[in-house]
């Protein structure tokens, strides 16, 4: 009886202390080193005939927000008004095809979008680029393509 006594007492004691050490860490106001990892970084202005990407900006969000996500957004700009073609984006996260994200023709749209694989725990590898649709007689043509890593 007194084993069955001290074991419980052990687990209760070790419960407790994980509960309050976890209740510290959430509310100390301090910034863990996932968030700190998580921080806006610049994407350079994307070009190409006829598009434009430009103030864009990336993160890959932690694990516990937005399903740890490649967080990117910017101005996406028709360039060239006078050829009647569409602008879009493209972005591709490990695993996944591209993913195609439309613009509109002759103006400049806002685009603030989150790219995950659904099945992972979080996002390590994304790549974007911005492309002009220049219909199905011609290929479209895109900027160069940026990859990033977590």
């Amino acid at each position: 009886m007194n084993r069955k006594l001290a074991v419980s007492v052990l687990a209760t004691g070790l419960f407790l202390t994980g509960m309050g050490t976890a209740f510290a860490t959430a509310s100390d106001g301090t910034t863990g080193a996932a968030e700190a990892r998580a921080a806006w970084k610049g994407i350079p202005t994307l070009n190409s005939g006829g598009v434009q990407f430009k103030d864009a900006k990336y993160k890959f969000e932690p694990s516990h927000v937005n399903k740890g996500a490649f967080h990117w957004k910017g101005n996406l700009r028709d360039a060239d008004h006078g050829d009647g073609h569409n602008v879009y984006m493209q972005v591709r996260v490990e695993g996944y095809g591209w993913g195609r994200f439309n613009g509109k023709q002759k103006k400049t749209v806002w685009l603030d979008k989150l790219s995950y694989d659904g099945a992972a725990l979080h996002t390590d590898d994304a790549s974007i680029r911005a492309c002009r649709d220049r219909g199905s007689l011609h290929p479209d043509n895109c900027s160069v393509t940026k990859s990033y890593h977590r």
